[in-house]
């Protein structure tokens, strides 16, 4: 059976972490074609200036309020886009911050928020869109995860753990919303011109601008496949080098950061991941 593919008559799309970045270049996308986006994101103010330039699409945007943080916000999201604007037909989980981690400076804060809003808030997200998704015997649901999920890199010890979490949930869940109609996908992107890239002082390979991400990613939401990976001439390598054995890898990785690292002088550390 052809897995479920939301289209404008099923329902509404629902886009977390739409204030900006890819979040927010998809849903005017989205709103473009037609559909309906229901839009949260913690910048109140943003929403509503998406939602004005969104004024003259096919489509529309609907401001919720929510954090992704709350189970609670985010059952309340679900239960309103449910009762007041139409069936849940499509979410799109990807609300995400990065904040490095390094080795000469760990603490916890920066692991309990990566996790609070990377994995955690896609959770609290994920259970009440399952939930009403199966009563109704289709839906689909992409999860946002990283490149940086494919192996560890330096400063990405909570940032890639919690795209490398979201990388084998939505496989594994793969295996039993595909049976209840659900159709899940993962994304993952590597290097996408957003506020967490541009503090990168490196080179990012196969730099792509948030309206060419929201683009492949529109194009992969209608299709069947699983996963939705851009540009694949840098996400395909980076799959590559994990199979490699840890001697190599780590050389390898060592190889390419210490290439792309600016000068000492200049006292900056680079943080060499990709990030939506």
């Amino acid at each position: 059976m052809r897995p479920f593919i939301a289209r404008p008559e099923h329902g509404v799309i629902w886009i977390t972490g739409a204030s900006s970045g890819i979040g927010r270049a998809l849903a005017l996308k989205l709103a473009g074609e037609g559909y309906k986006v229901a839009v949260t994101a913690r910048r109140h103010d943003k929403l509503l200036e998406l939602q004005a330039e969104a004024s003259e699409q096919p489509g529309s945007i609907i401001v919720l309020d929510g954090d992704v943080t709350n189970a609670e916000d985010m059952e309340h999201t679900v239960a309103a886009i449910e009762y007041q604007h139409g069936p849940l037909a499509l979410a799109v989980l990807n609300a995400g911050i990065y904040l490095p981690a390094r080795g000469e400076d760990l603490n916890h804060d920066v692991f309990d928020r990566s996790f609070a809003v990377n994995l955690h808030g896609v959770i609290n997200c994920l259970v009440p869109a399952v939930r009403h998704m199966r009563a109704r015997g289709h839906g689909q649901i992409a999860i946002v995860s990283s490149a940086a999920g494919y192996g560890g890199v330096p400063a990405g010890a909570a940032y890639g753990a919690t795209k490398a979490a979201l990388i084998n949930m939505a496989e594994s869940l793969n295996f039993e919303l595909d049976r209840m109609g659900i159709h899940i996908q993962l994304v993952t992107p590597g290097f996408v011109d957003t506020a967490l890239t541009g503090k990168n002082k490196f080179s990012m390979p196969g730099l792509m601008s948030a309206e060419d991400a929201a683009k492949a990613i529109a194009a992969g939401l209608k299709s069947p496949g699983f996963e939705i990976t851009f540009p694949k001439s840098f996400t395909y390598r980076a799959k590559l080098v994990n199979f490699l054995p840890y001697s190599l890898y780590f050389r390898v990785i060592r190889r390419i950061i210490d290439g792309r690292r600016p000068s000492q002088a200049s006292g900056h550390h680079p943080n060499p991941h990709p990030a939506e």
